[in-house]
């Protein structure tokens, strides 16, 4: 007989519009002057000059003014054709970038403040206390996990701290999907998994 531990209650990802059309558009178009001179300033593959900083600084340009300047806009204010350019081509990608759910907030607290919670500190998040649950040897999810294991051990043979990371990963999914459908079958609910990958390198700045 086994035990597995679930938590009292489960929580769904919240996204502004309620699915994952967020973008990066609808981050920046609430910026004022300021932060978006100061974001302009960070996003070094513009290679904006100072001087073209200043104008847009001038002109009072913020995030929601952005989205509504097109490249002959720019131009008319001082701007050369290149940086027009690339400008306008930077508000079209901002506009198609997807953004995950908690990257439109600016500040833990504001997320925080979603689940009622009035600090900008994880030290006031409160702590839950698991139920535990029995788990039958008879449990089919239980069973097959076993026999999953048992399977890959054939070929890989039993682990050891010089095992390599990739096998050790194999064991832990099998036990991790069998934890999720136990725990479903518990609370009465479906859980998903969705990985997430991250690139690493120049590429990322693409």
């Amino acid at each position: 007989m086994s035990e597995t531990n679930t938590p009292a209650s489960t929580f769904t990802s919240i996204t502004a519009t309620g699915n994952d059309s967020v973008t990066l558009a609808d981050k920046i178009k609430k910026y004022k002057t300021k932060e978006f001179i100061d974001f302009l300033r960070k996003e070094e593959n513009l290679k904006l000059s100072e001087t073209i900083i200043k104008i847009l600084e001038k002109e009072e340009v913020n995030g929601h003014d952005f989205f509504k300047t097109n490249k002959e806009d720019f131009c008319s204010i001082g701007l050369a054709l290149g940086p027009a350019t690339r400008l306008a081509d930077f508000a079209k990608e901002c506009k198609e970038k997807k953004l995950r759910a908690f990257f439109l907030y600016k500040s833990l607290k504001e997320v925080l403040a979603i689940y009622g919670i009035s600090s900008d500190g994880m030290e006031t998040i409160p702590l839950f206390s698991p139920q535990t649950h029995e788990v039958q040897d008879s449990n089919k999810y239980f069973k097959h996990c076993i026999e999953n294991i048992l399977f890959r051990m054939k070929n890989y043979g039993s682990l050891v701290l010089d095992n390599l990371e990739f096998m050790r990963n194999e064991y832990v999914l099998t036990i991790l999907h069998t934890a999720l459908h136990i725990a479903g079958d518990v609370v009465s609910k479906e859980f998903n998994m969705r990985p997430e990958y991250e690139i690493i390198g120049d590429k990322s700045c693409e």
